[in-house]
């Protein structure tokens, strides 16, 4: 009988963040999956051994993503940790690939599900707490009131028009762009405030534009309130 995959969201950096349904699924995975060379250099497997017993008694593959927007490299990509996967799984093992938040937010094990279940395996999402939600969280603060529109927009690419799009924003790893960011926000007069590394021991979280640097770590998010009418 084949085994089944997991994708396992670990939440954004506090290891108490993570649900009971992801630490019971860790705990029965013989198998766990990173998105890094090894478990070594991955955030995910870290947060997860925070709370979940002999994680180093595990298996782990090591399933590391390039840094491009290569649609023809990353297919390349997601086929070859699919077949890593699929081997295990092949083998009557259960694998948990462990990724920061949530693995239906911009992660790359959504991909490898697909391949995966294309193939006529079984294959499972269990939610963690996305980043954007635990720096509402931290800030004291909604995302969105009552019929405020929410839109969750990736920085690396083109944002000055997302931007300008009605109610508030979640701007999802902005470090690479946070100059261009920040030059955006002015020119609109818009609110916003920046957490980096969230729920993270490196945790630093900046109230306005003004206050936050021009460069960031990788795990940088940025809550923005709606425009502010210069006419009101």
């Amino acid at each position: 009988m084949s085994g089944k995959l997991y994708g396992v969201g670990v939440g954004p950096g506090d290891p108490k963040l993570m649900t009971y349904l992801a630490v019971e699924t860790i705990k029965n995975c013989p198998v766990i999956a990173v998105p890094a060379d090894g478990k070594e250099h991955a955030i995910s497997y870290k947060i997860a051994s925070g709370i979940v017993k002999d994680m180093d008694q595990k298996e782990c593959l090591g399933l590391s993503s390039p840094m491009t927007k290569d649609r023809k490299i990353l297919e390349k990509n997601y086929q070859k940790a699919s077949e890593e996967i699929i081997k295990k799984l092949d083998e009557g093992k259960n694998v948990a690939y462990l990724t920061l938040g949530d693995p239906t937010v911009y992660s790359t094990y959504i991909y490898i599900q697909r391949i995966v279940k294309k193939c006529g395996y079984d294959a499972e999402i269990i939610n963690g707490v996305p980043s954007f939600c635990a720096v509402a969280a931290k800030l004291g603060d909604s995302l969105a009131d009552r019929s405020e529109q929410l839109h969750i927009i990736p920085s690396s690419y083109d944002i000055e028009e997302a931007l300008e799009l009605p109610g508030n924003k979640i701007l999802m790893k902005a470090a690479s762009k946070l100059s261009d960011v920040k030059k955006v926000l002015k020119e609109q007069g818009q609110e916003a405030w920046m957490i980096e590394n969230c729920g993270m021991e490196e945790e630093k979280i900046y109230h306005g534009v003004e206050e936050m640097p021009e460069k960031a770590t990788y795990y940088t998010t940025l809550l923005v309130k709606e425009a502010i009418d210069k006419n009101s």
